[in-house]
């Protein structure tokens, strides 16, 4: 089973030479091919749709999961690093919400901000598990050090994701409520390459701009891990929020800070009154 999983890597994506058979990581990549069909075993055997990682509970395995993650994602399974069930869920319910759709979803994380006052954007990315099915073009797969964890270096994908317009979604847990953020976003070209970030990423312009975008997700109680799709738009996550009783705040074109503050203030006075 794993020669035929790993057969499948060679002949679906751009492998790295070092990842190719005879080359020094091969059997990494070896590795993630188990860990890709215990995990998928698992999953189906309990009827799962999702799952999380964390490197406190990796035990007895040499890699954290990547390249197996990854493809779990793009199977259609949610997904949340460091143990985040609620991003796990969220993943899955947009990828069946976006199931037929053009454009794909994953878990995502704002990995770090370009600050040029010319053209704000934020750099979406993970350690390692960021979903192929929103990738552009020829796929690649490499295998890195990574620099925390203790671990081997893991196997992932590496590759961009196509410009246009997206949504990243929050899941937050408000006590007497969920709270889900949406923030419609535009993704960009990266200016340059990006050889020295040797992990699938996607650059997007939030709306109306990073610093309004960013105060608002900060008063919301907004999570780093979010859900990010390219499948759906704002409209598809409220009309499931009104299904599921969970409050809805967005982040949009025409987003202020005063009218949000206001909103924040509005829906907690609801939400206090409605459970009396």
């Amino acid at each position: 089973e794993v020669s035929d999983l790993v057969k499948e890597y060679l002949d679906t994506y751009e492998v790295a030479p070092e990842g190719r058979p005879g080359g020094v990581f091969y059997e990494n990549v070896c590795y993630q091919a188990r860990l890709e069909l215990g995990l998928r075993h698992f999953l189906g055997q309990g009827s799962f749709c999702g799952f999380t990682t964390t490197f406190e509970d990796l035990y007895g395995l040499t890699q954290l999961p990547g390249l197996a993650v990854q493809r779990l994602m793009a199977s259609g399974y949610g997904f949340g690093a460091e143990g985040d069930w609620k991003h796990a869920a969220l993943v899955r319910a947009l990828k069946v919400m976006g199931e037929g759709l053009k454009g794909g979803c994953s878990f995502m994380e704002d990995y770090t901000y370009h600050l040029n006052p010319n053209g704000m954007k934020v750099l979406g990315a993970h350690m390692l598990e960021i979903c192929p099915s929103i990738a552009e073009g020829k796929v690649r797969l490499e295998v890195h050090q990574l620099g925390i964890g203790g671990k081997a270096d893991p196997a992932r994908l590496v590759f961009n994701v196509p410009t246009g317009p997206a949504i990243n979604a929050s899941l937050v847990d408000m006590g007497n409520r969920f709270r889900m953020i949406v923030n419609s976003v535009d993704c960009v070209k990266p200016d340059a390459e990006l050889p020295k970030l040797p992990v699938a990423r996607a650059l997007w312009v939030p709306q109306p701009d990073l610093k309004t975008g960013a105060a608002a997700w900060i008063l919301a109680g907004g999570a780093h891990h979010t859900a990010f799709s390219q499948a759906l738009c704002p409209e598809y996550i409220e009309d499931f929020c009104e299904m599921a009783d969970i409050e809805y705040l967005h982040i949009g074109k025409h987003t202020s800070i005063g009218d949000f503050k206001k909103e924040l203030r509005w829906n907690e006075l609801y939400y206090a009154l409605s459970k009396n």
